[in-house]
């Protein structure tokens, strides 16, 4: 029971100088990534490993007396470990990224694209006649039926049919120059 106890005393005594140590953790840590932030992240993961792996850290017979001088190299060689792993997995995802950059399916226009027709549609639509603009509207936007727009604008079918029909072909025509 006695061992139970002095290794709990130990822990907490080891615990205790890796919080001594953070400073000099967090300098060593800047001096490697030459962030703020990726050096607290650094030290964080570090600091993580360090005490997952307390219970198998054994102090060298010459430093028994000084235990900040025994945790202070295997803490800076943790940290050090710690930065070279996540330099080499961010390495391997450069590489991947770069043998592999995504690719655009072929009919699919990029978001900026995208923006620009959008633009170049709700000009044109702008352009038509307001009786035009409204029967497309009603029609190719809100998925109405001829007869149903016919009903809303108060006209007969074969009027709502002419103005969808010269609608589309007004369109057409204004964003022919840009898609073409």
């Amino acid at each position: 029971m006695q061992g139970v106890v002095d290794e709990q005393d130990n822990s907490g005594a080891q615990r205790a100088v890796i919080a001594q140590l953070l400073p000099e953790l967090r300098a060593a840590a800047r001096m490697l990534t030459r962030s703020r932030s990726e050096a607290d992240d650094l030290v964080q993961e570090s600091v993580l490993r360090m005490l997952r792996g307390l219970p198998g850290f054994s102090t060298p017979p010459e430093l028994a007396h000084d235990l900040k001088a025994a945790l202070r190299p295997w803490g800076l060689t943790v940290l050090r470990n710690t930065f070279r792993e996540g330099w080499r997995r961010a390495k391997r995802e450069r590489d991947h990224q770069d043998a592999h950059p995504p690719e655009l399916e072929p009919g699919r226009p990029t978001e900026q694209e995208s923006a620009h027709q959008v633009r170049d549609l709700a000009r044109a639509m702008a352009g038509l006649p307001p009786a035009m603009r409204e029967a497309l509207m009603l029609v190719a936007a809100r998925g109405l039926t001829l007869e149903a727009a016919a009903e809303i604008c108060g006209v007969p079918v074969g009027t709502m049919k002419a103005r969808v029909s010269r609608a589309r072909r007004a369109l057409s025509d204004a964003l022919a120059p840009v898609n073409g």
